[in-house]
């Protein structure tokens, strides 16, 4: 009976982590028809890992720790994508395209990307909402003190965990 308790309660966890997840995009029908995309193009591409080897390449023994769907925040609002975190650095992706004005004055269409080296990130925070305290951050300071947002984890704990492994192994 007990454990049948504990299997209610991480289901319940689970779906209340998705419900956050889908909320913090700005529209719920944009928002799914996204993921549905990015699952669209993970299994086209062969997986995760293909993905990022492809947007980031990979070096001969470097291995893909953990790949995460959140939201990086930005000054324009939160943007959704993947974190990828690997043994040689950390990186992010947007599931869709960004659009911005060129100097020549044409609209672009890029997919909005950061990486980070391992050997570049200084610290790596836990941080929470001070209004709710179940939406979890994760802040990444670099050398040069940029700050770097992630949130709305799916499965924050194993994101977090694997940032800090990766981070004590590079010190």
């Amino acid at each position: 009976m007990e454990q049948n308790k504990t299997i209610g309660k991480e289901s319940r966890n689970f779906a209340c982590r998705i419900h956050e997840h889908v909320k913090l995009g700005p529209k719920l029908c944009e928002t799914l028809m996204g993921k549905l995309s990015l699952g669209a193009r993970i299994i086209q591409e062969g997986g995760r890992r293909n993905i990022f080897k492809h947007i980031f390449g990979m070096q001969e023994k470097e291995q893909l720790l953990k790949a995460s769907q959140c939201y990086l925040y930005t000054t324009s609002g939160p943007i959704a994508g993947i974190l990828f975190i690997s043994t040689e650095k950390v990186a992010f992706c947007s599931e869709r395209p960004i659009t911005f004005t060129s100097e020549s004055g044409e609209l672009v269409r890029v997919p909005y990307k950061v990486l980070i080296p391992v050997g570049k990130v200084k610290e790596v925070n836990e941080r929470h909402n001070i209004n709710k305290t179940e939406q979890k951050c994760i802040e990444i300071v670099t050398q040069d003190d940029s700050e770097f947002w992630f949130m709305g984890f799916l499965r924050y704990e194993k994101a977090f965990s694997n940032l800090q492994k990766i981070i004590s192994r590079s010190c």
